[in-house]
């Protein structure tokens, strides 16, 4: 008698880092940071905002971690990361996106999708390859402009890179902070990549994640498309009010 394998569900987690400091910059809590982190169980994590190096930093605050900070969350829990750096200051220290795997990661890229002025943003994209998924599957971590001009032509490249990058047949994850607190992506995404919102689907508006502590705006997202199914995850309160300007999002994603 033969039985159809299941399918495989992912654990997947979105957290903008604040450069690993709370609310505020008041204090360093990137140890703090990876413990919530882990405490998920995701198999694939989603970082804004982490820092790659900062020379300043390294010498003035204590605990601060000489190795990029997306290797020290990935530690030994996730065996495949890529990092795409955004904002580089003028001492060459830098920051910017981060994906982290329990699976290999076969390819990755990461696109400048800056748009005039000082202000850095950029798309990082990955393939992983899933034990039991029939394709690749593609990760895409976000971090979107401040103002609404600049997020518009920013989900303009994104649409166009998923048109010309990712097979229409793909299963597609999106996730990361999009600033979008006018909640318009949601229209262009599902017009012109079919995606669709974990959180806006099963509960009828997105979750609200900024700030933290008293979250109002509606920030954070976890896109999806190509997938059997998902479900978001409720996520404690603390301790991640006080990890960062930002709650995290979470969701269980079936291929």
């Amino acid at each position: 008698m033969s039985t159809t394998p299941a399918s495989p569900t992912l654990r997947v987690l979105t957290v903008n880092t604040h450069k690993g400091f709370s609310f505020l910059n008041r204090k360093f809590i990137l140890h703090e940071l990876r413990d919530a982190v882990r405490a998920v169980a995701a198999d694939v994590v989603f970082l804004q905002e982490v820092m790659g190096t900062h020379e300043m930093h390294a010498k003035r605050v204590a605990g601060w971690k000489s190795a990029p900070h997306y290797e020290f969350l990935a530690d030994t829990i996730w065996g495949a990361f890529a990092y795409g750096r955004n904002a580089i200051y003028p001492n060459g220290d830098h920051h910017g996106n981060a994906v982290l795997s329990k699976f290999p990661i076969l390819r990755f890229e990461n696109r400048d999708v800056s748009v005039h002025g000082p202000e850095k943003r950029g798309v990082l994209h990955c393939v992983l390859d899933v034990p039991g998924a029939p394709k690749e599957v593609h990760a895409m971590c976000v971090h979107l402009g401040l103002r609404e001009s600049q997020r518009s032509h920013q989900l303009d490249l994104m649409c166009h890179m998923i048109d010309a990058e990712i097979p229409t047949d793909a299963a597609l994850l999106i996730a990361g902070d999009f600033n979008d607190w006018q909640v318009r992506a949601h229209r262009v995404l599902a017009r012109c990549a079919g995606l669709v919102e974990v959180f806006q689907q099963a509960h009828g508006s997105t979750a609200r994640t900024f700030p933290a502590r008293w979250p109002l705006l509606q920030l954070d997202r976890i896109y999806v498309r190509n997938v059997a199914g998902h479900r978001p995850i409720k996520l404690p309160g603390r301790p991640w009010s006080h990890l960062s300007d930002h709650a995290p999002l979470a969701a269980e994603v079936t291929l």
